[in-house]
């Protein structure tokens, strides 16, 4: 199937396609995809921008593997460089998955301090805004204590380290608590909890929250119906504050509500539909959140149409508030 940007890929890699001849459609919403760094940081702001992106996330280093990822100079520059020419704001960087602050072994826990230490000094390296982390597990202690390991762990990671200060947007690197599909002795499952987390934070560093729509759903929570999505998003307003919530991972679920699995499916082809990304869209109190999609790439160009399909959903008949000037 052809698409917007008047090409059908064949290959899985953006930066293997066609040169755009004209800059993608913008919708009034920052959507945008999680994106490879493969070939270096800066050829991430391509890709996005090949994608039709006007924010990205990216992993700043392997997530599944403990040596960091050595970041150059010239690439931070040419990262910020295209982002400027592209206006691919904000910059999101998800968190390596093997870190884990909540848990109770003192070896391991040392070495997630460390690791997380280093994604906060790349975050700082490439201007990001926000960089996502999941809570972790409090497996072998009880859960307040896990809570109050995270706390104690990121306040001694970002000693030393001016988080507030700089950033393309002059508003520094912010951490993103994200909610989790609530698995056993996984914090962030409730949003009490992420509240929680972000209260322990405040003045330690700057603190905001990430919500998953894939992990909401499997953690029991109701998206999909009218009045179920009305009486959640009234809850997360409560708990963690729609001010609070800098970023929306849009992933649709292929497992049932209150299931726990955490499986990421397309846009529209899971258990949530195409309604609940299209009222999350056009909702004007999430205005100021980015959306950014975390979806499979079984065959090329799904990133594309995953985020072509958020896209179209902004203009399917709901008011689309303009941005506000920033």
């Amino acid at each position: 199937m052809q698409n917007m940007a008047g090409f059908r890929p064949s290959e899985r890699d953006p930066l293997t396609w066609p040169a755009l001849k004209t800059a993608p459609p913008r919708t009034s919403r920052r959507i945008g995809i999680h994106t490879s760094i493969a070939g270096g940081v800066d050829n991430a702001a391509k890709r996005a921008y090949r994608l039709g992106c006007n924010t990205f996330q990216i992993f700043s280093t392997s997530p599944r593997q403990w040596a960091p990822y050595i970041l150059g100079r010239p690439q931070c520059e040419a990262m910020n460089r295209l982002r400027r020419d592209y206006d691919l704001k904000p910059l999101v960087i998800h968190c390596n998955y093997l870190i884990n602050l909540a848990g109770a072994n003192d070896s391991f826990r040392r070495k997630s301090i460390a690791t997380f230490r280093g994604e906060l000094e790349r975050g700082l390296a490439l201007c990001a805004d926000y960089l996502v982390l999941h809570p972790g597990s409090f497996r072998g202690s009880s859960r307040e204590e896990g809570l109050q390991r995270v706390a104690s762990a990121i306040e001694e990671a970002a000693q030393g380290l001016n988080l507030s200060d700089g950033g393309l947007n002059d508003r520094g690197l912010t951490l993103l608590i994200e909610n989790t599909a609530g698995a056993e002795f996984s914090l962030g499952g409730t949003f009490e909890q992420v509240a929680e987390l972000l209260e322990l934070l405040r003045g330690r560093v700057p603190v905001g929250a990430c919500i998953d729509t894939c992990h909401t759903h499997v953690a029991g929570y109701d998206i999909v119906t009218n009045d179920g999505r009305d009486l959640t998003l009234r809850y997360l307003d409560q708990t963690i504050g729609f001010n609070n919530v800098r970023v929306w991972h849009c992933n649709d679920a292929k497992a049932d509500r209150g299931s726990r699995l955490d499986r990421h499916e397309h846009i529209g082809q899971g258990r949530l539909g195409l309604d609940v990304f299209r009222a999350l869209l056009n909702d004007r109190r999430l205005e100021q959140a980015a959306f950014i999609a975390e979806t499979p790439i079984d065959d090329p160009g799904d990133d594309l149409r995953n985020v072509e399909t958020l896209k179209k959903l902004v203009d399917s008949g709901h008011r689309v508030q303009k941005p506000r000037r920033r």
